[in-house]
């Protein structure tokens, strides 16, 4: 049985704990509101942005000059996964989530004879899947966003995307990420960036049947090469906007859980404390009674 000294120790050592984790979900609740800002903002331009190049894909579907990036190289032979996660843990399955899916993934792609390559964003993602696939990391990223996430790290990501595309290093790029849904869900999402994965255009007014009724200059081919290229750079931003949410999502709702944990503990310990402490004072007693009566 633990003495009252060891006792004393451990309730001490889970205070200590306690007030940290108590310290870490404060901070993270006041990072999750300006994330999650952040992220709210910036999905009605991404969603706009990939409306208005599917009417423009849809009409110059089949043409010879259409973009690369829309069209792919025409194979689909090498995949790039871009999987994104974060630099630190203390986040309950945030990280874990992501590297799951990766692996579903990768299994799934190798067995349809595919070569798969990978793309870290996050150190917690590149260390996890170096282990089992050190091989297909091509490249990766660390300290994205460190100080305040902005769209020049979205660029910088993406310019090592294009670099890799246009040396023939993959045939198709899919990012892999947390998508905030709120303080307490995040849903792992897999979305296709090259080429271009046109979403479904609603018959708003000005389209029909997903066919755009304006005329451009100059035309939708040109258009199309001007601007695939920065709607790559949005969605890669918009994914590392929902990240940076979901993981102090994760974050806040794994240090609350681990406080009211430690609370628990603490009053597991101090009663524990409390009985040994009364089981030692009334042996004592035992002894000075019993030695008084024996003279």
């Amino acid at each position: 049985m633990p003495s009252l000294k060891d006792i004393r120790n451990r309730i001490t050592s889970v205070k200590s704990t306690q007030k940290i984790t108590s310290a870490l979900k404060m901070v993270a609740a006041s990072k999750l509101r300006r994330a999650q800002e952040q992220a709210e903002a910036g999905r009605p331009y991404a969603e706009r942005m990939g409306r208005m190049l599917a009417s423009l894909a849809a009409n110059v579907a089949g043409s010879l000059e259409a973009p690369r990036l829309m069209v792919g190289t025409g194979e689909d032979k090498v995949h790039l996964l871009v999987v994104m996660t974060a630099d630190r843990g203390l986040a309950g399955g945030f990280n874990s989530s992501i590297v799951r899916a990766t692996k579903r993934t990768i299994q799934s792609l190798q067995a349809q004879g595919k070569t798969v390559k990978l793309l870290c964003v996050g150190r917690k993602g590149r260390d996890l899947l170096r282990r089992e696939f050190p091989s297909l990391i091509v490249a990766s990223f660390e300290d994205v966003g460190k100080k305040r996430l902005s769209f020049a790290d979205a660029d910088m990501v993406t310019n090592k995307l294009l670099e890799l595309f246009d040396t023939g290093a993959f045939d198709v790029a899919t990012i892999v990420y947390n998508k905030f849904k709120s303080a307490m869900t995040q849903e792992v999402t897999l979305q296709q960036v090259i080429p271009f994965a046109a979403p479904e255009v609603s018959n708003d007014a000005g389209e029909v049947a997903g066919r755009s009724v304006y005329e451009f200059e100059p035309t939708e081919e040109a258009i199309l090469t001007d601007l695939l290229p920065r709607n790559l750079a949005i969605q890669v931003y918009s994914a590392l906007l929902e990240s940076a949410a979901s993981f102090f999502g994760a974050q806040m709702t794994a240090m609350d859980s681990a406080t009211r944990n430690a609370g628990e503990m603490i009053k597991k310990y101090t009663l524990i404390y409390n009985r040994t402490r009364q089981a030692s004072i009334t042996k004592e007693l035992i002894e000075i009674i019993s030695g008084a009566e024996a003279v």
